[in-house]
């Protein structure tokens, strides 16, 4: 009998045992007569917790005259931002040549696009609550909320300090005119946009559609955002300012920005900085049907994209102010918690034009895609990042996350964890009452086994997605756009005999490895030992698991 292996239910995950990282001797495959038995019928589930000496588990015959089938997932589950690891994962007769778990990533989408970048130092801002160099000398306000002003409505020409710049922290005046105004939006256009814009008629639709569909949604999901300004309005600037940030080469290869919340607008912190707008404001690019400022855009474009950037940087405006502003958390929420909310939101805009599925896909098409760049090749990508937003695959896997979460507890999920101080692994432990690391793991599960389609298998409720079936979602993807969907499911684990599993690869923070490992008729019993690259035992603060489930 093994000592010190933990062995536990998903469903009741308990302490990792205690280890010394990488201390005492490597060890290699277990021997069929060393580890823990384990004993699933078709449809259970458990998870190893290989963090001793060993880490071996061992499972019995196959009696019966079909082939078993088991999904294991190897997997580290810390909430822990930026851990990674080599690990092994080993059968009691492994294969000659180890089956690299850690794949290349298709189409380079991994490279960090210039939207991507700028997201992200937009998002850091927010969270850390520092700005870069200031283009003037202003010490930061003291750390109260500034005082609104009167209410007052908008002023029909305004200027406003412009962020204008990727590369270092720069501002330009641009000077504007109130085109729209409604209940909680108002759109003001900059007086050097090109010709051939949005009509007034037009502008006003975009209006009524951020006033009374986009604005409801994010506000009951995700809560409420400040009011700096005392106007009760969220103004929308569309500027060519937007437009310039990149060229057109660098729009045709690493795509343009399409609008954008900066946090700085409304941090008291920096009440007294006059680059500072003092107001709840989204910038937009402008159409620019000729292209003479950066890529062309017709209206059509820019009535498309700029609502479901809205939904997504609207829900950054609320999140900064339910944490920060109103609960007086020094920092913002974690990027990649942050990240996936908002792209929840897009989401959350595409449902609410259903049964119309050409407008729920408007809005839900990106998460689809991403989700699918990590589906195909999840070993090569982190859920709990330091950066949060460098990859599609990873806004992929944060959407995933988070719409999992919301399937497991509801509707209000959302909400309650915006209206906190809590961020992070300790506010999902929160506001769920489950750990992260069982959490993880359930989630891990789900992505292969939610709508599994195999006689006699039926998947645990905590191992699916409710409002989603990735199965058949992918599948009419792929049938209407197999250039940008080629599998029918992207998911694709590795194969091989239970005695001969072979894995070797690096593990990253929340993310796993898929392997799909089948013990034939009348096959005798074998055994799987999770250690680390190294030959030595996973270290214990990396939350190391291996789950199991059996298929068939």
């Amino acid at each position: 009998m093994l000592r010190r292996l933990r062995l536990a239910s998903i469903a009741s995950l308990s302490v990792a045992a205690a280890c010394t990282d990488n201390i005492g001797p490597t060890v290699g495959p277990c021997a069929v007569a060393d580890g823990f038995p384990l004993t699933l019928a078709v449809g259970q589930y458990f998870a190893v917790f290989p963090t001793v000496d060993s880490a071996c588990v061992r499972f019995g015959a196959n009696a019966s005259p079909d082939t078993v089938e088991y999904l294991v997932v190897p997997q580290i589950v810390t909430g822990t931002p930026g851990l990674t690891t080599g690990f092994r994962l080993l059968g009691n007769n492994p294969a000659a040549a180890a089956v690299t778990a850690q794949l290349v990533s298709p189409g380079g989408s991994r490279r960090a696009s210039t939207a991507r970048q700028f997201d992200e130092f937009l998002r850091r801002s927010e969270q850390t609550r520092r700005y870069g160099s200031e283009p003037v000398s202003v010490v930061a306000s003291p750390r109260v909320a500034a005082t609104p002003p009167a209410p007052a409505p908008p002023a029909p020409n305004r200027a406003f300090r412009v962020f204008s710049s990727l590369t270092s922290t720069q501002f330009t005046t641009v000077n504007a005119v109130l085109k729209v105004v409604k209940t909680h939006v108002a759109i003001y256009v900059d007086t050097l946009a090109p010709p051939g814009g949005l009509s007034d008629a037009a502008l006003d639709s975009l209006g009524d559609l951020f006033d009374t569909r986009l604005y409801p949604i994010d506000t009951t999901a995700f809560g409420r955002e400040s009011d700096v300004d005392g106007n009760g309005l969220v103004l929308v600037l569309m500027t060519p300012v937007v437009n310039r940030f990149v060229n057109q080469a660098q729009c045709d290869t690493a795509g343009y920005i399409a609008g954008f919340f900066f946090s700085f607008d409304v941090d008291p912190f920096y009440a007294s900085n006059p680059n500072s707008n003092k107001a709840e404001l989204f910038y937009s690019l402008v159409p620019d049907p000729a292209g003479t400022l950066s890529c062309a855009h017709a209206d059509t474009t820019v009535n498309k994209v700029v609502p479901v950037t809205f939904i997504h940087e609207f829900q950054h405006m609320i999140s900064f102010n339910e944490h920060a502003l109103k609960r007086g958390a020094v920092t913002g929420e974690v990027l990649w918690l942050n990240e996936g909310m908002s792209h929840f939101a897009e989401e959350l805009g595409g449902r609410s034009y259903l049964p119309d599925s050409a407008a729920y896909l408007r809005f839900a098409i990106g998460n689809l895609f991403n989700a699918s760049q990590y589906l195909a090749d999840p070993g090569s990508t982190i859920l709990v990042t330091k950066s949060g937003l460098g990859t599609l695959e990873e806004r992929g896997v944060e959407w995933l996350f988070v719409r999992y979460l919301v399937d497991m507890f509801g509707d209000s999920l959302t909400r309650k964890l915006n209206q906190t101080s809590l961020t992070g692994e300790a506010n999902i432990e929160a506001q769920t009452g489950h750990q992260f690391e069982l959490l993880s793991s359930r989630w891990a599960l789900a992505n292969w086994v939610s709508d599994l389609q195999v006689p006699g298998f039926t998947a645990d409720s905590v191992l699916r997605y409710k409002s989603v079936q990735l199965r058949a979602q992918y599948a009419s993807l792929h049938a209407s756009r197999p250039a940008a969907f080629p599998a029918v499911f992207p998911l694709v684990p590795s194969t091989s005999a239970a005695q001969t599993v072979s894995l070797t690869g690096t593990l990253r923070a929340g993310s796993a490895i898929y392997h799909r490992a089948f013990q034939a008729p009348g096959a005798v019993p074998f055994a799987l030992r999770f250690i680390s690259q190294s030959g030595f035992p996973l270290p214990r603060a990396y939350a190391p698991r291996l789950n199991v489930i059996r298929i068939r």
